[in-house]
């Protein structure tokens, strides 16, 4: 028997997690506004949250994006198994997963993609700062790298949209 699952759900699913957490569209949206608003003549933030919109229609993306934030919320009941536990709660410099999971959205749109989650996973602008903090509160060792590939992977929509233009 072959199983599928109703993409409509998965969609809704997506944004509705990441609401959960915090995350608005709109500041997904500021990231690629700051990623590419020196590279696009009349880039709005309209055209950012568009395309911030249709990586989340993508189905590789939402399940990168379930799969972090249900880790993140396990992580936060103390649902996981030690050492992992202790790995996902504190974010260890060493635990690279959360960087993986991220890459494999990033990975949809291309290599530009890889050049724009380096850059804003270092300067951590915008809703990722706040995600990125480390004190007692929700964990988001995944979300915060899944909101910078978001916005480096709409952001390579963007280029490879404008490719010659500028």
């Amino acid at each position: 028997m072959n199983y599928q699952l109703n993409s409509e759900e998965v969609t809704a699913a997506t944004f509705r997690m990441l609401e959960k957490r915090g995350v608005k569209l709109e500041g997904i949206a500021e990231l690629v506004y700051f990623l590419q608003k020196d590279y696009v003549e009349g880039l709005t933030m309209e055209i950012c949250l568009d395309n911030v919109q249709r990586v989340l229609t993508k189905r590789e993306v939402q399940n990168a994006v379930l799969t972090g934030i249900q880790l993140d919320m396990l992580a936060e009941e103390g649902q996981l198994f030690n050492p992992l536990q202790d790995m996902v709660r504190h974010d260890e410099g060493l635990y690279g997963v959360d960087e993986v999971l991220a890459l494999s959205i990033v990975n949809v749109y291309g290599s530009i993609g890889f050049t724009n989650f380096g850059y804003i996973d270092k300067l951590k602008p915008g809703i990722l700062e706040q995600l990125n903090d480390k004190h007692d509160g929700p964990i988001h060792t995944f979300l915060d790298d899944i909101v910078g590939a978001i916005a480096a992977a709409a952001s390579s929509r963007i280029a490879h949209a404008n490719a010659g233009t500028s």
